[in-house]
Protein backbone atom coordinates (compact mmCIF):
# COMPACT_ATOMS: atom_id res chain seq x y z
CA UNK A 1 0.00 0.00 0.00
CA UNK A 2 0.92 3.15 -0.76
CA UNK A 3 1.63 5.21 2.12
CA UNK A 4 -0.88 8.03 2.58
CA UNK A 5 1.79 10.94 3.57
CA UNK A 6 5.58 10.85 3.69
CA UNK A 7 6.06 12.73 6.44
CA UNK A 8 3.59 13.76 9.65
CA UNK A 9 4.43 15.69 12.31
CA UNK A 10 2.69 14.67 15.48
CA UNK A 11 1.87 17.85 17.85
CA UNK A 12 1.31 16.48 20.95
CA UNK A 13 3.52 14.58 23.85
CA UNK A 14 3.17 11.83 26.26
CA UNK A 15 1.34 8.52 25.06
CA UNK A 16 -0.78 10.23 22.41
CA UNK A 17 1.66 11.09 20.75
CA UNK A 18 3.77 7.42 20.84
CA UNK A 19 0.67 6.38 19.79
CA UNK A 20 0.17 8.39 16.88
CA UNK A 21 3.67 7.51 15.49
CA UNK A 22 2.97 3.88 16.07
CA UNK A 23 0.39 4.01 13.20
CA UNK A 24 2.44 6.10 11.19
CA UNK A 25 5.27 3.67 11.17
CA UNK A 26 2.55 0.67 10.12
CA UNK A 27 1.42 3.10 7.23
CA UNK A 28 4.86 3.68 6.08
CA UNK A 29 4.85 7.22 7.33
CA UNK A 30 7.59 9.27 8.68
CA UNK A 31 6.85 10.68 12.21
CA UNK A 32 7.97 13.86 13.49
CA UNK A 33 7.94 14.72 17.64
CA UNK A 34 8.08 18.08 18.60
CA UNK A 35 8.90 18.84 22.71
CA UNK A 36 9.65 21.53 25.09
CA UNK A 37 12.55 22.39 27.58
CA UNK A 38 10.65 19.85 29.85
CA UNK A 39 10.77 17.24 27.64
CA UNK A 40 13.86 16.92 26.01
CA UNK A 41 14.48 13.32 27.21
CA UNK A 42 10.86 12.52 27.00
CA UNK A 43 9.87 8.85 25.35
CA UNK A 44 8.08 10.28 22.66
CA UNK A 45 11.14 11.98 21.46
CA UNK A 46 12.86 8.86 21.32
CA UNK A 47 10.51 7.33 19.60
CA UNK A 48 9.80 9.26 16.63
CA UNK A 49 12.14 9.04 13.40
CA UNK A 50 13.13 12.65 14.08
CA UNK A 51 12.14 15.72 16.41
CA UNK A 52 12.23 19.31 16.29
CA UNK A 53 12.23 21.91 19.37
CA UNK A 54 9.58 24.01 20.09
CA UNK A 55 10.04 26.69 22.87
CA UNK A 56 10.27 26.76 26.81
CA UNK A 57 8.23 24.14 28.95
CA UNK A 58 4.44 26.60 29.39
CA UNK A 59 2.83 25.20 26.93
CA UNK A 60 1.51 28.42 25.89
CA UNK A 61 4.91 29.40 24.27
CA UNK A 62 5.38 25.47 23.10
CA UNK A 63 2.80 23.20 22.36
CA UNK A 64 -0.02 25.59 22.24
CA UNK A 65 2.28 27.83 20.19
CA UNK A 66 0.96 27.81 16.73
CA UNK A 67 3.10 29.37 14.95
CA UNK A 68 6.38 27.21 16.19
CA UNK A 69 4.22 24.38 15.40
CA UNK A 70 3.76 24.93 12.10
CA UNK A 71 7.38 26.37 11.50
CA UNK A 72 8.25 23.38 13.16
CA UNK A 73 6.35 21.32 10.30
CA UNK A 74 7.78 24.01 7.87
CA UNK A 75 11.33 23.15 8.81
CA UNK A 76 11.29 19.10 8.61
CA UNK A 77 8.84 19.27 5.07
CA UNK A 78 6.09 17.42 6.89
CA UNK A 79 2.75 17.53 4.75
CA UNK A 80 0.19 16.74 7.54
CA UNK A 81 0.07 17.21 11.04
CA UNK A 82 -1.58 14.95 13.67
CA UNK A 83 -2.60 17.20 16.65
CA UNK A 84 -3.78 13.68 19.26
CA UNK A 85 -5.91 14.91 21.96
CA UNK A 86 -5.79 18.23 24.52
CA UNK A 87 -3.78 21.51 23.22
CA UNK A 88 -4.43 22.51 19.95
CA UNK A 89 -6.97 19.72 19.28
CA UNK A 90 -10.30 21.49 19.15
CA UNK A 91 -8.81 24.56 17.99
CA UNK A 92 -10.51 25.47 15.10
CA UNK A 93 -7.81 28.77 14.43
CA UNK A 94 -4.85 25.75 14.54
CA UNK A 95 -6.53 23.62 11.93
CA UNK A 96 -7.11 26.75 9.73
CA UNK A 97 -3.57 27.82 9.84
CA UNK A 98 -2.38 24.20 8.87
CA UNK A 99 -4.28 24.50 5.96
CA UNK A 100 -3.27 28.21 5.09
CA UNK A 101 0.16 26.97 5.18
CA UNK A 102 -0.71 24.53 2.74
CA UNK A 103 -0.51 21.17 5.04
CA UNK A 104 -3.02 18.82 6.07
CA UNK A 105 -4.82 19.02 9.24
CA UNK A 106 -6.02 15.79 10.53
CA UNK A 107 -9.62 15.71 11.78
CA UNK A 108 -12.50 18.00 10.99
CA UNK A 109 -12.52 21.15 8.59
CA UNK A 110 -12.23 23.72 10.69
CA UNK A 111 -15.62 25.58 9.69
CA UNK A 112 -17.04 21.55 11.76
CA UNK A 113 -15.04 22.60 14.29
CA UNK A 114 -16.04 26.30 15.26
CA UNK A 115 -19.96 25.01 14.97
CA UNK A 116 -19.26 21.91 17.05
CA UNK A 117 -16.16 23.15 19.82
CA UNK A 118 -18.80 25.97 20.94
CA UNK A 119 -21.38 23.77 23.44
CA UNK A 120 -23.90 26.19 22.95
CA UNK A 121 -23.98 26.12 19.57
CA UNK A 122 -23.47 22.17 19.50
CA UNK A 123 -26.70 22.33 21.68
CA UNK A 124 -28.53 23.93 18.93
CA UNK A 125 -27.17 21.84 16.04
CA UNK A 126 -28.59 18.67 18.39
CA UNK A 127 -31.78 20.12 18.65
CA UNK A 128 -31.99 20.94 14.82
CA UNK A 129 -31.27 17.57 13.81
CA UNK A 130 -34.16 16.39 16.32
CA UNK A 131 -31.76 15.38 19.04
CA UNK A 132 -33.20 15.86 22.57
CA UNK A 133 -30.57 17.55 24.85
CA UNK A 134 -30.40 17.91 28.59
CA UNK A 135 -32.41 20.98 29.65
CA UNK A 136 -31.28 24.30 29.32
CA UNK A 137 -29.76 27.46 28.08
CA UNK A 138 -29.21 27.45 24.05
CA UNK A 139 -27.86 30.75 25.15
CA UNK A 140 -25.19 32.14 26.78
CA UNK A 141 -25.78 32.34 30.94
CA UNK A 142 -25.88 36.30 30.53
CA UNK A 143 -28.55 36.51 28.21
CA UNK A 144 -30.79 33.98 30.17
CA UNK A 145 -34.32 35.75 31.01
CA UNK A 146 -35.69 36.21 34.44
CA UNK A 147 -37.37 33.13 35.90
CA UNK A 148 -35.85 30.73 33.03
CA UNK A 149 -33.26 29.19 35.47
CA UNK A 150 -35.64 28.90 38.59
CA UNK A 151 -38.25 27.16 35.95
CA UNK A 152 -35.93 24.28 35.13
CA UNK A 153 -35.13 23.65 38.93
CA UNK A 154 -31.94 23.03 41.00
CA UNK A 155 -29.56 21.51 40.82
CA UNK A 156 -27.88 23.07 37.79
CA UNK A 157 -24.92 22.80 36.22
CA UNK A 158 -22.99 25.95 35.22
CA UNK A 159 -20.89 24.67 31.94
CA UNK A 160 -18.04 26.01 29.50
CA UNK A 161 -19.03 27.14 26.03
CA UNK A 162 -15.43 25.83 25.15
CA UNK A 163 -13.40 23.16 25.77
CA UNK A 164 -13.90 20.08 28.01
CA UNK A 165 -12.01 18.05 30.38
CA UNK A 166 -14.17 19.02 33.39
CA UNK A 167 -13.31 22.61 33.38
CA UNK A 168 -15.02 25.95 33.83
CA UNK A 169 -18.48 23.45 35.52
CA UNK A 170 -19.79 24.08 38.74
CA UNK A 171 -22.51 22.64 40.62
CA UNK A 172 -25.71 25.18 41.93
CA UNK A 173 -28.22 23.62 44.39
CA UNK A 174 -29.82 27.47 44.72
CA UNK A 175 -30.40 30.62 43.45
CA UNK A 176 -28.17 31.93 46.24
CA UNK A 177 -25.14 30.32 44.95
CA UNK A 178 -25.71 30.79 41.31
CA UNK A 179 -24.02 34.10 40.60
CA UNK A 180 -20.54 32.89 42.40
CA UNK A 181 -20.93 29.44 40.55
CA UNK A 182 -21.31 31.57 37.23
CA UNK A 183 -18.34 34.12 37.99
CA UNK A 184 -16.11 31.27 38.49
CA UNK A 185 -16.71 29.25 35.79
CA UNK A 186 -16.36 31.97 33.97
CA UNK A 187 -12.51 32.90 35.50
CA UNK A 188 -11.62 29.29 35.16
CA UNK A 189 -12.77 28.89 31.34
CA UNK A 190 -11.11 32.15 30.38
CA UNK A 191 -7.81 30.90 31.55
CA UNK A 192 -8.45 27.35 30.58
CA UNK A 193 -9.80 28.19 27.28
CA UNK A 194 -9.16 31.86 26.36
CA UNK A 195 -13.27 32.03 26.38
CA UNK A 196 -14.94 33.16 29.76
CA UNK A 197 -18.80 32.17 27.88
CA UNK A 198 -20.68 29.49 30.12
CA UNK A 199 -24.05 28.17 29.79
CA UNK A 200 -26.83 26.37 32.25
CA UNK A 201 -28.13 22.58 32.38
CA UNK A 202 -30.22 20.89 34.63
CA UNK A 203 -28.16 18.24 36.10
CA UNK A 204 -29.86 15.08 35.74
CA UNK A 205 -28.76 12.40 38.43
CA UNK A 206 -28.62 9.57 38.44
CA UNK A 207 -27.17 9.15 35.13
CA UNK A 208 -24.75 7.76 32.99
CA UNK A 209 -22.22 9.11 30.79
CA UNK A 210 -22.47 7.46 27.42
CA UNK A 211 -21.02 8.20 24.02
CA UNK A 212 -20.75 7.28 20.86
CA UNK A 213 -17.36 7.00 18.55
CA UNK A 214 -18.16 8.04 14.98
CA UNK A 215 -15.53 8.18 11.50
CA UNK A 216 -16.48 9.32 9.00
CA UNK A 217 -14.19 10.24 5.41
CA UNK A 218 -14.82 13.05 2.77
CA UNK A 219 -17.21 10.82 0.71
CA UNK A 220 -20.03 11.23 2.86
CA UNK A 221 -19.28 7.78 4.61
CA UNK A 222 -19.79 7.29 8.20
CA UNK A 223 -19.40 4.56 10.33
CA UNK A 224 -20.62 4.39 13.78
CA UNK A 225 -18.30 2.27 15.91
CA UNK A 226 -20.53 1.42 19.06
CA UNK A 227 -20.72 3.46 22.31
CA UNK A 228 -18.63 3.28 25.43
CA UNK A 229 -19.98 4.18 29.29
CA UNK A 230 -17.35 6.61 31.01
CA UNK A 231 -19.59 7.08 34.47
CA UNK A 232 -16.61 6.69 36.79
CA UNK A 233 -15.42 9.94 37.10
CA UNK A 234 -14.03 12.66 39.48
CA UNK A 235 -14.30 16.24 39.59
CA UNK A 236 -16.38 15.44 36.19
CA UNK A 237 -13.31 13.92 34.59
CA UNK A 238 -12.91 10.27 33.55
CA UNK A 239 -11.17 7.49 35.24
CA UNK A 240 -12.58 4.58 33.49
CA UNK A 241 -14.56 3.88 30.43
CA UNK A 242 -15.46 0.65 28.61
CA UNK A 243 -17.09 -0.32 25.62
CA UNK A 244 -19.71 -1.22 24.83
CA UNK A 245 -21.83 0.36 28.03
CA UNK A 246 -22.94 -2.24 30.39
CA UNK A 247 -26.78 -2.53 31.42
CA UNK A 248 -28.34 -1.41 28.38
CA UNK A 249 -31.22 -2.00 26.90
CA UNK A 250 -31.12 -3.09 22.54
CA UNK A 251 -33.60 -0.17 22.13
CA UNK A 252 -31.29 2.93 23.57
CA UNK A 253 -28.34 1.48 22.32
CA UNK A 254 -29.71 1.76 19.12
CA UNK A 255 -30.78 5.30 19.74
CA UNK A 256 -27.58 6.25 20.51
CA UNK A 257 -26.15 5.22 17.54
CA UNK A 258 -29.51 6.82 15.49
CA UNK A 259 -28.56 10.30 17.44
CA UNK A 260 -25.29 10.44 16.97
CA UNK A 261 -25.14 9.48 12.92
CA UNK A 262 -28.25 12.29 13.15
CA UNK A 263 -26.08 14.96 14.88
CA UNK A 264 -22.78 14.13 12.91
CA UNK A 265 -24.76 14.42 9.36
CA UNK A 266 -26.35 17.95 10.63
CA UNK A 267 -22.80 18.87 9.54
CA UNK A 268 -19.68 18.64 7.29
CA UNK A 269 -17.77 16.31 9.35
CA UNK A 270 -15.01 13.81 8.58
CA UNK A 271 -12.23 12.05 10.60
CA UNK A 272 -12.99 10.96 14.24
CA UNK A 273 -15.96 12.34 16.49
CA UNK A 274 -17.09 11.64 19.65
CA UNK A 275 -21.08 12.29 20.75
CA UNK A 276 -21.52 12.53 24.35
CA UNK A 277 -24.74 11.80 26.19
CA UNK A 278 -26.44 11.63 29.29
CA UNK A 279 -28.64 8.17 30.07
CA UNK A 280 -30.40 8.30 33.49
CA UNK A 281 -32.36 5.76 35.17
CA UNK A 282 -34.76 4.94 33.09
CA UNK A 283 -32.67 5.69 30.24
CA UNK A 284 -33.54 8.72 28.89
CA UNK A 285 -31.21 9.81 26.96
CA UNK A 286 -29.75 13.86 26.01
CA UNK A 287 -27.08 14.78 24.14
CA UNK A 288 -24.37 16.44 25.84
CA UNK A 289 -21.73 17.53 23.06
CA UNK A 290 -20.14 16.13 20.23
CA UNK A 291 -16.25 16.40 20.38
CA UNK A 292 -14.38 16.42 17.14
CA UNK A 293 -10.91 15.09 17.69
CA UNK A 294 -9.61 11.71 18.90
CA UNK A 295 -10.57 10.90 22.66
CA UNK A 296 -8.37 9.51 25.89
CA UNK A 297 -10.54 6.31 25.71
CA UNK A 298 -10.59 5.59 22.07
CA UNK A 299 -8.89 2.09 22.30
CA UNK A 300 -11.39 0.31 23.87
CA UNK A 301 -13.37 0.95 21.19
CA UNK A 302 -10.67 -0.52 18.90
CA UNK A 303 -10.40 -3.49 20.91
CA UNK A 304 -13.85 -4.40 20.34
CA UNK A 305 -14.45 -3.17 17.21
CA UNK A 306 -10.94 -4.44 15.11
CA UNK A 307 -10.70 -0.73 13.70
CA UNK A 308 -7.49 0.90 14.28
CA UNK A 309 -9.17 4.91 14.57
CA UNK A 310 -5.90 6.80 14.08
CA UNK A 311 -4.41 4.90 11.02
CA UNK A 312 -8.00 5.53 9.45
CA UNK A 313 -7.64 9.16 10.81
CA UNK A 314 -4.19 9.69 8.44
CA UNK A 315 -5.78 7.47 5.55
CA UNK A 316 -9.21 9.86 5.74
CA UNK A 317 -7.28 13.12 5.81
CA UNK A 318 -5.33 11.90 2.95
CA UNK A 319 -8.68 11.07 0.68
CA UNK A 320 -9.14 7.83 1.19
CA UNK A 321 -12.68 6.39 1.54
CA UNK A 322 -13.68 3.88 4.14
CA UNK A 323 -13.33 0.17 4.10
CA UNK A 324 -16.35 -2.03 3.88
CA UNK A 325 -14.81 -3.48 6.77
CA UNK A 326 -14.87 -0.21 8.89
CA UNK A 327 -18.44 0.71 7.69
CA UNK A 328 -19.70 -2.99 8.67
CA UNK A 329 -17.52 -3.11 11.74
CA UNK A 330 -20.13 -4.01 14.97
CA UNK A 331 -18.46 -4.87 19.03
CA UNK A 332 -16.91 -7.68 19.53
CA UNK A 333 -15.69 -8.98 23.49
CA UNK A 334 -15.65 -5.99 26.25
CA UNK A 335 -13.08 -3.38 26.38
CA UNK A 336 -12.57 -2.05 29.63
CA UNK A 337 -9.56 0.97 30.06
CA UNK A 338 -8.08 2.91 33.07
CA UNK A 339 -6.32 5.83 33.16
CA UNK A 340 -3.25 5.60 35.41
CA UNK A 341 -2.57 9.08 36.84
CA UNK A 342 -0.03 11.03 38.70
CA UNK A 343 -2.64 11.52 41.46
CA UNK A 344 -3.04 11.31 44.83
CA UNK A 345 -6.71 9.56 45.29
CA UNK A 346 -6.62 9.92 48.83
CA UNK A 347 -5.92 13.45 48.67
CA UNK A 348 -8.74 14.46 46.44
CA UNK A 349 -6.81 13.04 42.92
CA UNK A 350 -4.86 15.70 43.35
CA UNK A 351 -1.83 16.33 40.66
CA UNK A 352 1.27 14.67 41.85
CA UNK A 353 4.63 15.74 40.19
CA UNK A 354 7.71 14.02 41.13
CA UNK A 355 10.58 11.54 39.45
CA UNK A 356 9.27 8.07 38.61
CA UNK A 357 10.90 5.14 40.54
CA UNK A 358 9.49 1.75 39.79
CA UNK A 359 7.68 1.19 36.49
CA UNK A 360 6.38 -2.25 35.52
CA UNK A 361 3.70 -2.79 33.16
CA UNK A 362 1.09 -5.91 32.82
CA UNK A 363 1.53 -8.44 29.68
CA UNK A 364 -0.52 -11.54 28.64
CA UNK A 365 -3.16 -12.32 26.62
CA UNK A 366 -5.89 -9.42 26.16
CA UNK A 367 -3.76 -6.28 27.71
CA UNK A 368 -2.93 -3.35 26.11
CA UNK A 369 -0.82 -0.70 28.13
CA UNK A 370 -0.57 3.04 25.71
CA UNK A 371 2.24 4.72 27.60
CA UNK A 372 3.99 6.93 27.65
CA UNK A 373 6.76 7.20 30.44
CA UNK A 374 9.66 5.17 32.17
CA UNK A 375 11.62 4.76 35.29
CA UNK A 376 13.33 7.52 36.66
CA UNK A 377 11.53 10.43 34.15
CA UNK A 378 10.70 13.72 35.98
CA UNK A 379 6.78 14.19 35.23
CA UNK A 380 6.52 18.00 34.32
CA UNK A 381 4.40 20.14 36.51
CA UNK A 382 3.23 21.87 33.34
CA UNK A 383 1.09 19.17 31.71
CA UNK A 384 -1.69 16.48 32.12
CA UNK A 385 -0.50 13.76 35.07
CA UNK A 386 -1.68 11.26 32.78
CA UNK A 387 1.26 8.66 32.68
CA UNK A 388 -0.89 5.93 30.59
CA UNK A 389 -3.87 4.23 29.84
CA UNK A 390 -4.45 0.24 30.94
CA UNK A 391 -6.41 -1.55 28.70
CA UNK A 392 -7.83 -5.14 28.54
CA UNK A 393 -9.98 -7.08 25.79
CA UNK A 394 -12.05 -10.26 26.76
CA UNK A 395 -14.95 -12.22 25.24
CA UNK A 396 -17.47 -10.49 28.09
CA UNK A 397 -17.62 -8.16 30.74
CA UNK A 398 -17.07 -10.33 33.88
CA UNK A 399 -14.47 -12.12 31.80
CA UNK A 400 -12.62 -8.13 31.30
CA UNK A 401 -13.09 -7.41 34.81
CA UNK A 402 -11.10 -10.51 35.85
CA UNK A 403 -8.36 -10.09 33.44
CA UNK A 404 -8.22 -5.82 34.81
CA UNK A 405 -7.39 -7.36 38.30
CA UNK A 406 -5.25 -8.92 37.15
CA UNK A 407 -3.94 -7.15 35.18
CA UNK A 408 -3.94 -4.49 38.65
CA UNK A 409 -2.02 -7.02 40.38
CA UNK A 410 0.54 -7.40 37.68
CA UNK A 411 1.86 -3.28 38.10
CA UNK A 412 4.12 -1.16 40.11
CA UNK A 413 4.59 2.31 40.17
CA UNK A 414 7.08 4.12 41.98
CA UNK A 415 8.22 7.42 43.18
CA UNK A 416 5.28 9.25 42.83
CA UNK A 417 1.17 8.90 44.07
CA UNK A 418 -0.69 7.52 41.56
CA UNK A 419 -4.45 6.45 40.60
CA UNK A 420 -3.18 2.66 41.02
CA UNK A 421 -5.12 2.12 44.37
CA UNK A 422 -7.83 3.17 43.13
CA UNK A 423 -8.33 1.31 40.51
CA UNK A 424 -7.18 -1.60 42.82
CA UNK A 425 -10.01 -1.34 45.18
CA UNK A 426 -12.64 -0.07 42.18
CA UNK A 427 -12.61 -3.71 40.66
CA UNK A 428 -13.95 -5.33 43.96
CA UNK A 429 -16.94 -3.10 44.31
CA UNK A 430 -20.21 -4.65 43.52
CA UNK A 431 -21.63 -1.52 42.20
CA UNK A 432 -18.77 -1.98 39.57
CA UNK A 433 -18.49 -5.43 39.08
CA UNK A 434 -22.04 -5.59 37.90
CA UNK A 435 -22.13 -1.99 35.78
CA UNK A 436 -24.57 -0.75 37.79
CA UNK A 437 -22.23 2.54 38.66
CA UNK A 438 -22.95 5.88 37.67
CA UNK A 439 -21.44 9.50 37.74
CA UNK A 440 -22.15 9.96 41.29
CA UNK A 441 -19.65 6.68 42.02
CA UNK A 442 -16.62 8.09 42.95
CA UNK A 443 -18.02 11.08 45.15
CA UNK A 444 -20.21 9.17 46.93
CA UNK A 445 -18.70 5.51 47.49
CA UNK A 446 -14.89 6.79 47.53
CA UNK A 447 -15.23 10.10 48.94
CA UNK A 448 -11.17 10.75 51.02
CA UNK A 449 -10.40 7.18 50.34
CA UNK A 450 -12.32 3.63 51.03
CA UNK A 451 -13.82 2.22 53.90
CA UNK A 452 -12.28 -0.61 54.91
CA UNK A 453 -14.28 -3.45 55.47
CA UNK A 454 -14.77 -5.78 57.83
CA UNK A 455 -12.45 -8.85 57.20
CA UNK A 456 -10.52 -6.88 54.42
CA UNK A 457 -7.37 -8.48 54.19
CA UNK A 458 -5.44 -5.15 54.65
CA UNK A 459 -7.30 -4.40 57.64
CA UNK A 460 -4.85 -5.29 60.56
CA UNK A 461 -2.19 -3.74 57.98
CA UNK A 462 -3.47 -0.33 57.83
CA UNK A 463 -4.21 0.18 61.60
CA UNK A 464 -0.19 -0.48 62.28
CA UNK A 465 0.53 1.79 59.27
CA UNK A 466 -1.97 4.69 60.43
CA UNK A 467 -0.63 4.76 63.67
CA UNK A 468 2.89 4.88 62.02
CA UNK A 469 1.30 7.98 61.03
CA UNK A 470 0.67 6.74 57.48
CA UNK A 471 -1.13 9.16 54.92
CA UNK A 472 -2.90 6.43 53.10
CA UNK A 473 -3.55 2.95 53.85
CA UNK A 474 -1.93 -0.39 52.47
CA UNK A 475 -3.37 -3.75 51.79
CA UNK A 476 -5.79 -3.70 48.88
CA UNK A 477 -4.60 -0.42 48.21
CA UNK A 478 -1.21 -1.08 49.08
CA UNK A 479 0.18 -0.79 45.55
CA UNK A 480 -0.27 3.05 45.63
CA UNK A 481 3.29 4.29 43.92
CA UNK A 482 4.31 6.87 46.67
CA UNK A 483 3.53 5.19 49.48
CA UNK A 484 7.18 6.10 50.67
CA UNK A 485 5.46 9.15 51.32
CA UNK A 486 3.57 7.61 53.67
CA UNK A 487 6.51 5.75 55.27
CA UNK A 488 5.88 2.74 53.41
CA UNK A 489 8.08 1.80 50.34
CA UNK A 490 6.62 0.77 47.24
CA UNK A 491 6.17 -3.15 47.46
CA UNK A 492 8.75 -4.67 44.93
CA UNK A 493 10.17 -7.38 44.74
CA UNK A 494 13.11 -6.53 41.86
CA UNK A 495 10.60 -6.29 39.21
CA UNK A 496 8.12 -8.55 40.39
CA UNK A 497 4.43 -6.75 41.85
CA UNK A 498 3.71 -8.72 44.69
CA UNK A 499 -0.39 -9.64 45.22
CA UNK A 500 -2.77 -8.57 47.30
CA UNK A 501 -2.54 -10.99 49.73
CA UNK A 502 1.35 -10.70 49.55
CA UNK A 503 1.43 -6.90 50.07
CA UNK A 504 -1.31 -6.98 53.15
CA UNK A 505 0.73 -9.87 55.10
CA UNK A 506 4.32 -8.29 54.72
CA UNK A 507 3.18 -4.92 56.16
CA UNK A 508 1.52 -6.52 58.54
CA UNK A 509 4.72 -8.15 59.89
CA UNK A 510 7.20 -5.45 59.33
CA UNK A 511 5.51 -1.86 59.05
CA UNK A 512 8.90 -1.11 57.32
CA UNK A 513 8.26 -2.97 54.56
Amino acid sequence: MTPPFRRILVANRGEIAIRVMRACRELGIESVAVFSDADRDAPHVRAADRAEWIGPTPATESYLDVEAVIGAARRVGAEAIHPGYGFLSESAAFARAVEDAGLVFVGPPAETMEGLGDKLAARRTAVAAGVAVTPGLLVAAGEARDGELDALGYPLLVKAAAGGGGRGVRRVDGRDELADAVDAARREAEAAFGDGTVYIEKLIAPARHVEVQLLGDRHGNLAVLGERDCSVQRRHQKLVEEAPAPRLRPETRDGLAADARRVAEAVAFHSAATVEFLVDADENRWFLEMNTRLQVEHGVTELVSGVDIVAWQIRVAAGERLSDEVLAATPRGHAIQVRLYAEDPWNGFAPMPGRLGAWTMPDGPGIRVDGGVEAGLELPTAYDALLAKLMVHAPDRDAAVTRLRRALDETAIGGVPTTLGFHRWLVDQPDFIEGRHDLRFVATTWGSGPPLADGDAGQAAAAVVQALGAARPPGPMAGVAGSAQAGVPLPVDGQRPWTRQARAEAVERDPEQ
